[in-house]
């Protein structure tokens, strides 16, 4: 009687197991979410990259009055007297 018992509950546990493994928070789920976390971690080591490149640029910008001065006529579409702008056509996507 014993040994049926113990068979039955071992039955019963392999099956939830197997049950469990499968479902939907199963090992398909946990491989999801570990591409997921990698995606983020790309994307988060991205963001700081440029974030970086940013803060070089505004010390620069700080620091370099002929950086300051390009910057500033480059948005304001500003020219010197005697120099000539060229605005060119953008080249047709495809």
């Amino acid at each position: 009687m014993k040994r049926i018992v113990l068979i039955a509950a071992l039955s019963v546990v392999c099956v939830y197991s197997v049950t469990a493994l499968r479902g939907p928070q199963g090992m398909s789920a946990l491989f999801e979410k570990r591409r997921e976390i990698q995606t983020l971690q790309e994307q988060n080591s991205t963001i700081a990259r440029e974030i970086q490149m940013k803060k070089e640029r505004i010390e620069r910008l700080k620091h370099n009055t002929s950086e300051q001065e390009l910057e500033i006529r480059r948005q304001l579409k500003l020219l010197r007297p005697g120099e000539t702008s060229f605005i060119l056509p953008e080249s047709p996507k495809r």
